[in-house]
């Protein structure tokens, strides 16, 4: 199944830990990394705390939604991703964006994530990778854009 992972990181090393991240994805059982973004530095949105340093990874996996899920979440603890309130800042956040065209909706897991089609930091390096991605829901995202065009974000390589 095509999965869409959205990597964000704003305290430490946030480049290395993406870089960390991307190698980790690449590991995960019956998971392969297809395509990863630039890298992007965007500013915290409903959040504080430095810049963020994001990208998003496009992976093949065998692995199930819930399954996909918890490997995120240990490869976020294994970079000391702590949680202590909504929208801290962190050291490293994987987000599952998309789940191929599937729409799963359960307390531990929505997919596709609510707000991807509003965040700069998702939809830039999203279609970066895919111009001409659709949102199960919503078709293509490239309009969504211009609802994010005032949220600071720049590529970095």
């Amino acid at each position: 199944m095509k999965a869409w992972v959205g990597l964000g990181a704003n305290l430490g090393d946030a480049r290395a830990a993406l870089a960390a991240a991307f190698a980790a994805l690449d590991t995960l059982p019956g998971t392969r990394l297809v395509r990863r973004s630039s890298l992007w530095r965007s500013a915290p949105v409903d959040a504080t705390g430095p810049d963020f340093h994001n990208a998003v990874a496009e992976l093949d996996t065998a692995l199930a939604p819930a399954g996909l899920l918890a490997a995120l979440h240990a490869i976020e603890a294994e970079h000391g991703r702590e949680r202590p309130y909504r929208n801290a800042p962190r050291t490293l956040d994987l987000d599952l964006l998309f789940y191929g065209d599937e729409a799963i909706d359960t307390p531990a897991l929505v997919v596709p994530h609510p707000r991807a089609h509003l965040r700069a930091f998702v939809l830039r390096p999203l279609l970066e990778l895919e111009p001409g991605f659709e949102h199960p829901r919503l078709g293509p995202l490239a309009p969504w854009s211009a609802a994010a065009a005032d949220q600071a974000i720049e590529r970095l390589d």
